[in-house]
């Protein structure tokens, strides 16, 4: 492998561990493996990855950092065309929401072009190629062969490490009871994670007291997803 393609380099720090981009990346459980496959790049089976996951799993941040890294071009879907295709099969390219691409014709061609020029294609979607509604038998056949890293959202108990993280980084703390009630009233993704905590920190600030009930209650009436609950003593 030339030195132009060498593997691209995410720090580890496990449980969890920023990456280059514009915000920190948060790698959990639901998202690891995911990170770890963008790190492979460019080796690629075929050369080309999809990432599949939910809304707010972490699928543009995470694409945005290999983009960055691979100094890729982005594509809108609805840009795509079979006139387009040659001049940036060459790759690196980053098309987010891949699933919507109109022109079937023009992602088959895209597909087989880059193959044979050696580039790269990082796709996004909700789901996995395979299941998308496409009409193209040909197009299909590729679909069902692109490599797919999944990314999921981190259950309660990998939340809570992740706030009482960020909170450490901050100098911050919450008691047990109060962490565990916190992590029920938000949405469970790194995102709500790194808001919550930096409202908590702004709300401490101004305060200047600790983290206790009656502010963290103030703060996540902000961010609460659940039904209303007074936290624990």
């Amino acid at each position: 492998m030339s030195a132009d393609h060498a593997p691209v380099q995410i720090p580890l720090d496990l449980p969890f561990r920023s990456a280059l981009g514009r915000d920190d990346l948060i790698v959990h459980a639901g998202n690891e493996a995911a990170v770890n496959f963008i790190a492979r790049w460019p080796d690629w089976p075929g050369r080309i990855l999809a990432l599949a996951g939910p809304a707010a799993s972490g699928k543009t941040h995470l694409a945005e950092v290999w983009a960055e890294a691979a100094g890729a071009h982005r594509i809108a879907p609805a840009d795509l065309t079979s006139a387009l295709v040659p001049e940036i099969a060459a790759g690196p390219l980053l098309i987010e929401g891949a699933d919507e691409i109109a022109d079937e014709t023009a992602l088959f061609h895209l597909i087989n072009l880059l193959r044979e020029e050696g580039g790269s294609l990082l796709m996004t979607a909700r789901a996995a190629p395979a299941r998308w509604p496409v009409s193209l038998p040909d197009l299909r056949s590729r679909l069902g062969a692109v490599p797919v890293a999944n990314l999921g959202l981190p259950d309660e108990a990998t939340l809570a490490a992740l706030v009482a993280k960020l909170l450490a980084d901050r100098q911050l703390s919450l008691e047990a009871r109060l962490l565990d009630w916190l992590v029920t009233r938000i949405d469970r993704t790194p995102a709500a994670a790194r808001a919550v905590v930096a409202a908590l920190d702004r709300e401490s600030l101004s305060v200047g007291g600790r983290l206790g009930p009656a502010l963290v209650r103030r703060v996540v009436a902000g961010f609460a997803t659940g039904e209303d609950a007074a936290p624990p003593p």
